[in-house]
């Protein structure tokens, strides 16, 4: 038993504790209760939140009988499941300290030091006990932690090269060295005593926060009523027809903004003295490089900025040349996406979405598209309200827009956050549609937008009741074989949800899965096994089809000569169908 993990014992055993740890993350108020770390803890949690899936992949696959042996694949999974272990616990422990500084800070301001000292103390004791966990406890329990091959993700392969690597971090951030945790352990008392008197968590001056966004801001501009805005957001709220100061709601006698140099000033001692990063972006005219220089960027920002105001031009052909210039240089780099933003062009941008002029439209679209790659950007293009005009574009725009309205989707949809808002926004029909007749780059485009919003379980039902499992099925029949991958993937991200099996079973996709087992590449091969293993899990009536459509031989094929994740999950569905008359006599 290590931190609450129970390492020894059967695979589904193992993963079900560590589901439940997910799960104990997941339900941490962090959104109430974590100060200034807010944004950085609901982060995290989001992204532990996305195991859960993979999780339960592996505690479905079904039990693991055999231990791990000596050799290097087994000592790499082994290592792997450990990692795993020991980060989700140590984010636990993060989240749970900023918890309670928070609720310490409370208690200080409400009941004074003596009172939170006395609170701190009994708030400290189960954390303490917590943090005794050690590398080399985990290492001493190694041995007894079953194989678990490679990571679920596997589905995946194919669309997931398109992905931002986001998630692949988590270990590496928040597990702790041995030595800190030691000094952690050591020094407890003394670092309670001290962070009574001294809290580590840092209060922003209030003054230093835009009122908009409630981010520190770097660019602080005065509008009329003599208020500070960060530029960017002060700027949106401006281009989206706005002649009043969001602060006091006075209207503003010109729209005029002023830089604050004093503030900005002030901000960057700030930051100085408490060796905290300034924000990154496009200030003064510079843009902060990698290497902490800044690059001068005044003469990019002048020609931008004439570029954007020609956005708005009454001249159709100025319009369009301009919009195509700005798709030119979104395209090019990421400082030119950072300027291009900060100028404002975004919501002129969305607005060209709904031009009648289809050169026009096919530029707007493809430099949002070139802008959402800059993760900055995602949440100014969803603030701006594109999401509608995207839909349409993809219902009725050219078929290069359409194309490139299903690439900008997926771009978004990268947020998590963002699945759910594109899902309700009926994309999901029209990238069904596009799966079904676009050109073979549309039907990858729709297929990769498809994928990663089918990963948010509410999106499932909305695929299956717009038609997906039909389109799929034909991609897999399709003679060309041109994407049976994709299929695959989308289906084996489907198959666990109760309408979506339903759907599959009804579509007769059961018997065209058993000739990819004993046809298909490997990768097909391994994946058709896992949307089989979905299907049969607890249902006689679908083992009994595949039995009678003689899978067992494919299926004992695959555990020979397939790989990895194939054989685990071949011999899983073997296991079920070996059961199957004991199952068919209850």
């Amino acid at each position: 038993m290590v931190g609450g993990f129970t390492l020894a014992g059967a695979g589904e055993r193992t993963a079900d504790s560590v589901i439940e740890v997910v799960r104990e993350i997941t339900g941490m108020n962090c959104g109430n209760g974590c100060g200034v770390f807010k944004k950085e803890c609901m982060d995290l949690v989001r992204r532990i939140a996305l195991l859960k899936h993979l999780l339960e992949e592996i505690r479905d696959s079904g039990p693991l009988d055999v231990l791990p042996s000596e050799s290097s694949s087994s000592t790499t999974s082994l290592l792997w499941w450990n990692d795993l272990v020991v980060a989700l616990q140590a984010s636990k422990r993060l989240l749970a300290v900023v918890l309670a500084r928070s609720q310490l800070k409370r208690a200080m301001e409400r009941y004074g030091s003596m009172n939170s000292r006395n609170f701190f103390h009994a708030l400290s004791q189960p954390l303490e006990n917590e943090v005794s966990i050690t590398n080399h406890e985990v290492k001493a329990k190694a041995n007894h932690v079953p194989d678990t091959i490679d990571s679920e993700c596997h589905d995946a392969d194919q669309m997931m090269n398109k992905l931002e690597r986001r998630f692949s971090s988590v270990s590496s951030e928040v597990c702790p060295s041995d030595d800190v945790v030691a000094e952690g352990q050591e020094n407890s008392a003394i670092k309670s005593m001290a962070e009574i008197k001294k809290p580590d968590v840092l209060i922003i001056p209030a003054d230093f926060l835009c009122p908009i966004s409630l981010e520190l801001m770097r660019d602080p501009v005065i509008v009329a009523t003599g208020q500070t805005y960060e530029r960017s957001y002060i700027q949106r709220w401006i281009d989206c027809g706005n002649v009043t100061c969001p602060k006091t709601q006075q209207k503003l006698e010109h729209l005029t903004l002023t830089p604050n140099y004093v503030l900005r000033s002030l901000i960057s001692q700030w930051c100085t003295m408490h060796n905290i990063e300034q924000p990154i972006g496009l200030a003064n005219g510079k843009i902060k490089k990698s290497d902490g220089s800044f690059r001068d960027v005044s003469g990019d920002v002048v020609a931008i900025e004439a570029l954007v105001r020609k956005l708005s031009s009454r001249s159709v052909e100025e319009r369009r040349a301009a919009v195509a210039e700005i798709r030119s240089l979104s395209k090019r780099s990421t400082d030119n996406r950072i300027i291009i933003a900060d100028a404002g062009a975004i919501p002129v941008l969305v607005n060209l979405l709904t031009t009648d002029d289809v050169m026009t439209q096919e530029h707007a679209v493809t430099a949002i598209l070139n802008l959402s790659i800059y993760e900055n950007n995602k949440g100014l293009i969803m603030l701006a309200g594109a999401i509608p005009s995207i839909v349409q574009i993809l219902r009725a725009g050219s078929m290069e827009a359409r194309e490139n309205a299903a690439a900008t989707l997926f771009s978004l949809s990268l947020l998590d956050e963002n699945k759910i808002i594109i899902g309700a926004s009926g994309a999901i029909p029209a990238l069904v549609d596009l799966l079904q007749n676009g050109s073979t780059r549309g039907r990858k485009d729709a297929a990769t937008a498809l994928f990663n919003l089918c990963i948010y379980m509410g999106n499932k039902g909305r695929a299956v009741r717009a038609g997906i499992i039909s389109a799929l099925l034909k991609m897999l029949t399709d003679s060309r074989n041109c994407m049976v991958d994709e299929a695959l993937t989308i289906l084996s991200v489907l198959a666990s949800n109760p309408e979506a099996k339903i759907a599959i079973v009804k579509a007769s996709t059961i018997p065209v899965l058993i000739v990819l087992l004993r046809t298909g590449l490997p990768r097909n091969k391994e994946n058709a096994a896992a949307i089989l293993l979905s299907l049969c899990k607890r249902d006689t009536e679908n083992l009994a089809c595949i039995s009678r459509l003689g899978a067992v031989i494919p299926l004992t094929e695959l555990t020979k000569s397939g790989t990895e994740r194939a054989k685990q999950k071949a011999t899983s569905l073997l296991e079920h169908l070996r059961k199957l008359p004991q199952l068919q006599q209850v």
